[in-house]
C-alpha cells in the first residue's frame, strides 16, 4: 500500500495563515529553497523561539508546509497545480477548501482525523478528543504518536475555525460551515477525496456526503457533470441508481487531454 496513506506525518499545528503563505510563495514564482527560506522567516518568531534543535516544531512545521503546496509527491502533483490554479482566482474566504483538499491528499491522517469528528457532530452535535483520538489509534495503531498528531490536528481545525471549542475542555462544535458550489471545485474536491483513500473508486453520493469534508456543503450534481470538468476523474454505473467516480487511468487522461 502507498505509503502516504499509512503514515501519520501530519505532526504539528498548522495555522490556515501559514498555507496561505505557502501556496502564494509558490504562486508567486518562488522556487523549493526560497520558499522554505521565507517559511523560515515567517515562523521564526512563532514556532521552537530560542530553540536550535534541527527537528525543532518549526522544522516539522515547514515540512507539512512545503509538502503541501511546495513538493507534493509525485502522484499528486497534478491535484496540486490544480489546486494552485483554483487558489489564483478563488475569493480569499473559499480558498480553505483547497487548502483542506489538499491537505487531506497529502497527508491522508488529515483526512481520517476530519472524518471522525465530521461522523460524531453528525450523530450527536459534539466531537470529544477523546472519541476521536480512540477511532484514530483504532484506524491506526495503539501509538503515543498517533494520539499527539490527532490533537495537533484537533488543534488546527479549531483555528481555522472549523470547531469550536465548548466550556467543556476537550469537546467541540462545528463552526464555520462553508457553502461549495463551484463545479470545479467540487470536483477537485473529489479527486482530493480519492487521493486520500486506498482504493481508486467511491459512490458520487459518498464523496459529496463525506464527514471528512465536514465544513463544507457541496452543492450535488451528476457524476456525467463532474467529470466533464475533471481531466482525471471517471464514472462507472454500479447497479440501478448508483454511480461511483474512479481516477482516470493515465492513457486515458491523455486521449482526453488530446481532445480525442
Amino acid at each position: 500500500m502507498n505509503g502516504r496513506l499509512t503514515q501519520i506525518g501530519f505532526s504539528q499545528r498548522i495555522r490556515l495563515e501559514w498555507l496561505e503563505s505557502a501556496a502564494n510563495l509558490v504562486l508567486a514564482g518562488n522556487d523549493e529553497t526560497s520558499t522554505s527560506y521565507a517559511l523560515r522567516e515567517l515562523l521564526q518568531d512563532k514556532l521552537s523561539v530560542g530553540r536550535n534543535a534541527n527537528r525543532g516544531n518549526r522544522e516539522k512545521a515547514i515540512t507539512i508546509l512545503m509538502k503541501i503546496w511546495a513538493r507534493p509527491p509525485h502522484e499528486l502533483r497534478p491535484l496540486w497545480r490544480d489546486g494552485l490554479e483554483l487558489l489564483s482566482f478563488l475569493p480569499r474566504e473559499d480558498r480553505i477548501a483547497v487548502h483542506w483538499g489538499m491537505a487531506m491528499a497529502v497527508y491522508p491522517f488529515w483526512g481520517a482525523v476530519a472524518a471522525h469528528v465530521g461522523r460524531l457532530l453528525r450523530l450527536q452535535g459534539t466531537a470529544a478528543a477523546s472519541q476521536v483520538q480512540r477511532r484514530v489509534r483504532e484506524q491506526y495503531g495503539e501509538r503515543d504518536t498517533v494520539s499527539r498528531a490527532a490533537r495537533r490536528v484537533l488543534r488546527s481545525f479549531v483555528d481555522w475555525k472549523v470547531l469550536k471549542e465548548t466550556s467543556k475542555k476537550g469537546l467541540y462544535t462545528a463552526g464555520l460551515s462553508l457553502a461549495i458550489t463551484r463545479v470545479e471545485v467540487i470536483a477537485w474536491l473529489a479527486e482530493a477525496c480519492l487521493r486520500a483513500r486506498p482504493n481508486g473508486s467511491v459512490a458520487l453520493r459518498t464523496v459529496l456526503d463525506s464527514t471528512s469534508l465536514f465544513p463544507f456543503r457541496l452543492n450535488p450534481l451528476s457524476a456525467e457533470h463532474l467529470v466533464a470538468v475533471s481531466r482525471r476523474l471517471d464514472v462507472l454505473r454500479h447497479g440501478v441508481d448508483e454511480e461511483l467516480i474512479m481516477l482516470r487511468t493515465e492513457s486515458r487522461t491523455a486521449v482526453k487531454e488530446g481532445g480525442a
